[in-house]
């Protein structure tokens, strides 16, 4: 990659700031839309069948457009790539709210989807170069600022919610308001671009194989973190008998410690490395599933999931950051990885209750749990690879989480 030929600590820092409030604005997007949905289910006219099969174009639309991101990168230069699809994103917000019908809400769902997808592949993937010039972990802290955007976007629409707030009014000053904030937050992140002559990517580039065993990995991580999420208060409602606002905490005990974890996961990144944090991660997250299944109390529930999303926190973003490096091609890699997660989150709130109505949500945390120790079992393929020749990168031969013997680096800021 060429391009910015700044590359002092000072402006390192300012485009670490920079693709951080860029994370903060694309997961406000989230957070907006999704508080507002039993509006648009209202204005649509929809049951909830109907309005499951509505919420599943997001992520086909996501699946499908992902992996155009590689070219786009290639086209127009990481910074440009970046500015135009975050806008497009932002603003694909005012959309779904404007459906009056089921058919109409598809098409903006499934362009609300394909967006956020091909925003989200090119900011992983200038996160990622960012980090490689830094020398330093930031991918989880990234991601964590992510989860900050979508705590206050969501703040907002629950605002918007009680005050009677028409959705479309809602959403078209938020878009407007994120829209802004993308475009000034972007004029910061690094300006790369491809090498003079380097090949272009094709128009629809599938996953490269080394992206496949780091997706799985993602996989598992996302199938537990959708799970908790959806089903941890039906859990302990219905198999542990307790009140709604007990149940409804422990889906707040999972959010927050996953939160958490994100962003101060960097530090444990750096000191520790890609592979040993994953592995303790789902040490962690079994030890949750297993408390989860095996103690059936209230407290031991809590606890459970707790510990689950503090062991698969940091793993997703690890899982970009190791795509990204993982060959010549770091946007088509990343688009892969996104869409195996994606994927894995679509299809795991459902596989749990077809588990559940086949066995019992007993037995689905149980496959939670397994999928969980996957993480330790599997972590070895987050290993970063060095990439020679990158002046300022730590994957130039250093040790540290960055090399092969995935040993801890001495490397300050």
């Amino acid at each position: 990659m060429t391009g910015d030929t700044d590359l002092s600590p000072a402006r390192l820092r300012h485009a670490r700031i920079a693709i951080a409030a860029v994370f903060c604005a694309h997961g406000a997007v989230t957070g907006s839309f999704a508080t507002r949905i039993p509006w648009i289910q209202n204005h649509a006219q929809l049951g909830a069948g109907t309005l499951g099969l509505a919420l599943a174009f997001p992520a086909l639309g996501a699946a499908l457009a992902m992996p155009l991101a590689g070219r786009i990168n290639h086209r127009f230069g990481a910074r440009t790539a970046l500015r135009g699809l975050l806008v497009l994103w932002t603003l694909s917000l005012i959309l779904p709210s404007l459906a009056p019908n089921l058919p109409v809400l598809c098409l903006a769902l499934f362009v609300y989807g394909a967006t956020a997808g091909m925003s989200d592949v090119a900011m992983n993937a200038l996160g990622v170069e960012t980090e490689n010039r830094l020398g330093r972990s930031i991918m989880s802290s990234l991601h964590g600022m992510w989860s900050v955007g979508a705590l206050l976007g969501s703040a907002a629409g629950t605002v918007a919610a009680h005050a009677g707030t028409d959705a479309r009014l809602h959403h078209l000053v938020a878009a407007l308001v994120l829209t802004a904030a993308a475009l000034i937050a972007v004029q910061g992140v690094l300006d790369l671009r491809s090498a003079e002559g380097a090949e272009a990517p094709p128009h629809f580039a599938l996953p490269p194989k080394s992206a496949l065993l780091i997706g799985a990995i993602g996989f598992c991580a996302v199938f537990a973190e959708g799970a908790s999420l959806d089903w941890s208060a039906v859990y302990l409602r219905d198999v542990l008998h307790t009140d709604a606002g007990l149940a409804a905490a422990s889906t707040t005990a999972f959010a927050l410690t996953m939160a958490v974890a994100r962003l101060v996961g960097d530090r444990v990144v750096d000191r520790f490395g890609a592979v040993r944090t994953v592995r303790a991660g789902g040490v962690l997250a079994t030890l949750g599933g297993l408390l989860v299944v095996g103690v059936r109390t209230p407290a031991g529930a809590l606890t459970g999931f707790a510990l689950i999303g503090l062991g698969i926190a940091v793993v997703v973003p690890l899982a970009f950051a190791a795509a990204g490096r993982s060959g010549p091609a770091p946007a088509q890699a990343i688009a892969g990885v996104a869409t195996i997660t994606y994927t894995s989150g679509l299809i795991a709130p459902s596989a749990i209750g077809a588990v559940a109505d086949a066995t019992s949500l007993v037995v689905s945390f149980g496959l939670v749990t397994v999928l969980a120790f996957a993480l330790v079992v599997g972590a070895s393929v987050l290993r970063p690879k060095p990439r020679a020749g990158r002046s300022g990168s730590r994957f130039a031969g250093q040790a540290g989480p960055a090399a092969d013997l995935d040993e801890p680096a001495d490397i300050r800021p």
